[in-house]
């Protein structure tokens, strides 16, 4: 007889590895998406001018002065390319989640996003270290049978 923690353990193996992988991508995929929405004006599908005034005056690199190791933040070069890089990082790659199409380039490209939005704003790390935590599994150990990167190897094109 087996005893009550093993047992329960036994349990959690039939939970397919399909569904954790299935929520990861649709979760994260949505908060990444959702934000890129913020950046884009739908009406004319281009980048808000508010977009690129938070690039210039709002988002900068904070890690030092959250560890105490400066009193200063420091803008990052380039604003308006990187607002144009990360609107449509924001807005594609969440796509390719979703479908399960070249999912672990997709949660790569997010998770070095989400590395520069922590030195952003390092006080959010708990949200940023469960990003992670799905976006590292999708990396390790792909999008699960429901995806198109599934199909694509069964018919044997590994995207």
């Amino acid at each position: 007889m087996k005893t009550f923690p093993r047992g329960l353990a036994g349990l959690y193996e039939f939970v397919p590895y399909s569904l954790p992988a299935l929520l990861a991508r649709v979760v994260v995929g949505l908060i990444f998406f959702r934000s890129g929405l913020t950046k884009i004006d739908l009406t004319t599908l281009a980048v808000k001018p508010a977009t690129f005034f938070l690039f210039d005056h709002e988002y900068k690199f904070r890690l030092f002065q959250y560890f105490g190791l400066s009193a200063n933040d420091y803008a990052f070069p380039a604003t308006h390319l990187l607002a144009y890089a990360a609107t449509t990082i924001e807005l594609l790659m969440p796509l390719a989640l979703w479908l399960g199409l070249g999912t672990r380039f997709a949660a790569s490209a997010l998770l070095a996003q989400t590395a520069v939005i922590a030195t952003v704003y390092p006080d959010a790390y708990m949200d940023h270290a469960l990003w992670a935590i799905g976006l590292l599994m999708l990396m390790r150990f792909g999008p699960g049978p429901l995806s198109l990167d599934h199909f694509a190897r069964k018919l044997g094109r590994t995207p």
